[in-house]
């Protein structure tokens, strides 16, 4: 008799035990999911636009030039492949380049913080007060109280919100928040969090002559993103993307590497952003290493065994004989896993060369390529942009994969896998321009108007380069 009461008693109790372990256990697994539920890009005012002539009366402002840095700039920016319709900061545009304040700074991030998460809340709907992670990543630009202070004092958010402020990530710092985010939904259930991401231009312009210096002055543009992610299952159904796989790499402990893309001071101790000639060696290594660790986190089992296969023939054909060596190529071939792919547009020559490297076709490049032209390269933000092409242009169906690839100062190569969760349509920032694109000629004016400044006199001065800027000007209007 006792024996049947220990059953009746104990193992309902065993097995609810067990019920209650197993459904921990499968609400942890569920915990470790990492879905975009809305993203929102910024899209300055039209006021805000670079035009070739303002470009060029900015460049004529900078007293410190002469012709062979007019050359170079002329190149630099004819070959950039940016348009006449990107933005810049207030302060520059005023003419306040060189002497920025703490509140032309402010203004900056102001007007995108407000106007981005404005926008996200209210498509959401989502109030501020339920956000439980903030992070905000500008790499150049820190104040106090922090710039996640100055978002929640502005939105009155929670006393218990989890909040990180990032700087100097460079422009692979909006998938080092996402991959922060991701951590932190691993060891708490149910959150939603908001990722603010873009770059301070306005008061790390450069006013100086150095070659590797005023590089940046013609590739960077103001622009921003807010993303609103959750590891809550309940909400996958109103979900963009789920994340699959992030891979970072770092190789800051290289010295060529590291002091490639800094911020420092010229030999007049005039601050300003550093490019080196070492840029593209450090970009490929930190490349080829990410995708060694990215590969085989993704690609399917075939696509693996075909690697290692044609690998293995190459090596042998290699030792064999050395005439036969290029005869087999040994590149992973990426579309087996990713359906549309999603590159930094640091330049043209990076969306190339990064296009070049996985034998990706025009159309795969494209959304990179007419980013760039539209906004240019927006640092952090600017993956968005291109991902909000895709968007606009109705390409992003359920189930398909997508490749994000980014490049920051360290340096880093960072990467990451996502896969639409619904069909995605939505205009977002492209909305005025979607339809002229994608263009044949991507071609901006500068050469057109500044083309005899490569065949002026070498002895020419400053003084009568900028006249003959001026009466260029003159004469058009």
């Amino acid at each position: 008799m006792e024996d049947h009461v220990m059953i009746i008693f104990v193992v309902p109790f065993v097995f609810s035990l067990v019920f209650l372990l197993w459904k921990k256990l499968v609400e942890k697994w569920r915990g470790q999911a990492c879905y975009i539920l809305d993203y929102q890009c910024y899209k300055p005012s039209d006021d805000r636009k670079l035009d070739t002539q303002f470009c060029g009366n900015l460049v004529m402002r900078n007293e410190t030039l002469g012709l062979p840095e007019y050359k170079f700039l002329l190149k630099a920016i004819v070959s950039s492949g940016i348009g006449e319709e990107t933005y810049g900061p207030r302060n520059i545009l005023a003419g306040h380049e060189n002497t920025p304040t703490l509140k032309d700074s402010l203004i900056e991030v102001d007007e995108f913080f407000y106007d981005t998460l404005d926008k996200l809340f209210a498509r959401s709907n989502v109030s501020p007060k339920d956000i439980d992670i903030l992070v905000v990543n500008i790499s150049m630009f820190a104040t106090s109280p922090s710039l996640t202070a100055r978002i929640v004092n502005r939105y009155k958010m929670r006393q218990d919100i989890q909040v990180f402020n990032l700087s100097g990530m460079g422009c692979s710092a909006s998938l080092i928040s996402i991959d922060l985010v991701r951590n932190i939904f691993r060891v708490r259930m149910k959150r939603l969090a908001i990722v603010v991401t873009s770059e301070s231009i306005g008061p790390n312009w450069y006013s100086g002559n150095a070659k590797s210096m005023i590089l940046a002055n013609c590739l960077f543009r103001s622009g921003g993103c807010a993303i609103l992610l959750s590891n809550n299952p309940r909400l996958k159904h109103k979900a963009m993307f789920e994340l699959k796989c992030l891979v970072r790499t770092h190789l800051g402990s290289s010295d060529e590497a590291y002091e490639c893309c800094m911020q420092k001071e010229d030999e007049l101790e005039r601050p300003g952003f550093h490019l080196s000639k070492n840029l593209p060696k450090a970009a490929t290594r930190a490349f080829v290493e990410n995708l060694r660790e990215l590969g085989p986190k993704i690609l399917p089992l075939p696509e693996l065994i075909r690697y290692v296969l044609v690998s293995n023939l190459r090596r042998y054909m290699t030792y064999g004989s050395s005439k036969q060596s290029g005869g087999v190529g040994t590149s992973v071939n990426f579309k087996t896993a990713v359906d549309h792919f999603c590159l930094h547009t640091g330049g043209k020559a990076v969306i190339e060369g990064v296009g070049k490297s996985l034998g990706l076709a025009e159309e795969d490049i494209e959304p990179a390529r007419m980013t760039l032209h539209r906004f240019g390269n927006t640092s952090a933000s600017s993956l968005w942009y291109v991902l909000g092409y895709m968007e606009a242009k109705k390409r992003l169906k359920k189930g398909d994969r997508i490749l994000m690839i980014s490049f920051g100062a360290g340096f880093k190569c960072n990467s990451c896998h996502w896969v639409v969760l619904r069909d995605l349509d939505d205009p977002n920032v492209w909305k005025d321009c979607i339809a002229s694109y994608p263009r044949s000629n991507l071609s901006n004016p500068f050469m057109e108007k500044y083309s005899w400044i490569n065949e002026a006199d070498p002895n020419t001065g400053t003084d009568e380069l900028i006249k003959k800027m001026k009466s260029q000007f003159l004469n058009e209007h």
